[in-house]
C-alpha cells in the first residue's frame, strides 16, 4: 500500500516508463485503476489538448513543461471540417464530428477509437465534465433545429443517459461546473435571438432553473459562444470584444472586469481563441494573426485579488487559430 501511495503522486508523465518495469503497475495503468485511485485521493495533473489543424491534436504538460505527441485522428469525412466539438472526461478526449460520428482518444492506450454517439447528436452545444462524468446541453441537430435537450456521459461505461430538457432551447452556448451544478450560459435561439439568461441544472433534484441576465455584459450581441472557465469554484470569462478578463459576482449576478487578456492572443469575434481552466490557473491559447502561418502561445495566470499578470508558458510553430481545446485532469 505505501508503494501505491507513492506511485499515485508520481507524475503521470512517468507512468509509461514505470509500467514497463513492473507488471502489477502496468495493469493499474492500462486498466485505468491508477487514475481512479488518484481521483479518490484528490490528485490530478491537468494536460491541455488543442487542435489547430484538421485531424491533428497537440498536447502540453504544464507540470513538466513539455509537449506530448498525440496520434493523428483516423481519416473520416465527418472530421474533414475544422468546426468540430471536443470534451475531456476521465481519461478520454471525445471529439464530435458532423452527423452521428464521435471519436474517442484514450490516454490508457494512446489511440483513437469510434465511440457511441449521443442519444440526440448535436453540435454547437454547451458542455462540461467533472471526474468521470460529462454533461452536454443545447446545440443544434443535423437539420438545424435548436435543442433544449441534455445528456450525461459516463466515461467508465461509455454510455449516454438523457437528462431533463432545459427551459430554453439554445445553440452556441457554453457550459461549466460550478457549486456542484451544471451551468449553461449564453447562446442564441430561433431567429438568432441572443440569450442573456443562463440555466442551472441541479444534479440532485434533476431539474433546471433559469438565471436571468447571467451573461449580460459579455461580448456584445454577436460572436462565438461565451469563453468561460471555473477556477477554485469561481467563474471567469474572456470578453473578446474588449479583450478583458471578467469575474462573475455570484451574489449580485454581474460581471466585474479584472484586467486584460494577453496582448498577442487575438480572435475573430471570439473564434480561434481558447480560454480554459487548467487546475488552479486560467490559460489562454492563441496567437497573432499573420499571413505566413505563425506561432501558438500558451499563457497562464493563477487568479488572485490583483489584475491579471499573464505568464507565457509555451510556444509552438503551428496554425494560430485554435479550433478546439479541452483540458484533461487525471
Amino acid at each position: 500500500m505505501p508503494s501505491i501511495n507513492c506511485l499515485l503522486r508520481l507524475s503521470r508523465s512517468d507512468y509509461g516508463s514505470v509500467a514497463s518495469l513492473n507488471r502489477d503497475f502496468n495493469s493499474l495503468v492500462r486498466n485505468g485503476e491508477i487514475y481512479r485511485l488518484r481521483r479518490q485521493n484528490g490528485i490530478a495533473e491537468h494536460w491541455v489538448y488543442f487542435s489547430c489543424n484538421v485531424l491533428e491534436w497537440d498536447a502540453y504538460d504544464p507540470y513538466r513543461e513539455r509537449w506530448i505527441q498525440v496520434p493523428k485522428m483516423p481519416p473520416d469525412e465527418c472530421f474533414m471540417c475544422s468546426d468540430k466539438e471536443s470534451l475531456a472526461v476521465g481519461t478520454e478526449l471525445l471529439v464530435f464530428g458532423m452527423a452521428h460520428i464521435v471519436f474517442r482518444y484514450s490516454i490508457l492506450t494512446n489511440s483513437w477509437t469510434r465511440a457511441d454517439p449521443m442519444n440526440s447528436p448535436r453540435c454547437l452545444f454547451g458542455s462540461t465534465s467533472v471526474g468521470e462524468k460529462a454533461y452536454v446541453a443545447g446545440g443544434t441537430d443535423a437539420s438545424g433545429k435548436i435543442l433544449s435537450s441534455a445528456e450525461m456521459y459516463d466515461s467508465v461505461t461509455h454510455t449516454w443517459t438523457p437528462l431533463p430538457s432545459m427551459n430554453r432551447a439554445r445553440k452556441m452556448c457554453s457550459g461549466v461546473f460550478l457549486d456542484g451544478k451544471f451551468y449553461v450560459i449564453g447562446g442564441v435561439t430561433n431567429n438568432n435571438q441572443v440569450l442573456t439568461c443562463g440555466e442551472e441544472y441541479d444534479l440532485n433534484r434533476g431539474s433546471w432553473r433559469v438565471i436571468e441576465n447571467m451573461s449580460e455584459g459579455l461580448n456584445g450581441v454577436t460572436g462565438a459562444p461565451p469563453l468561460i472557465a471555473v477556477v477554485n469554484n469561481q467563474l471567469y470569462a474572456a470578453d473578446y470584444s474588449e479583450k478583458d478578463v471578467k469575474k462573475y459576482d455570484k451574489l449580485n449576478n454581474k460581471w466585474i472586469a479584472l484586467g486584460k487578456l494577453p496582448e498577442r492572443s487575438v480572435s475573430m469575434n471570439g473564434w480561434g481563441l481558447a480560454f480554459r481552466a487548467c487546475g488552479d490557473r486560467l490559460i489562454v491559447i492563441g496567437g497573432p494573426r499573420t499571413s505566413i502561418g505563425g506561432i501558438i502561445e500558451l499563457n497562464s495566470w493563477v487568479p488572485d485579488e490583483q489584475p491579471p499578470v499573464w505568464n507565457l508558458v509555451a510556444t509552438r510553430q503551428s496554425g494560430n487559430f485554435v479550433y478546439n481545446c479541452a483540458v484533461m485532469g487525471c
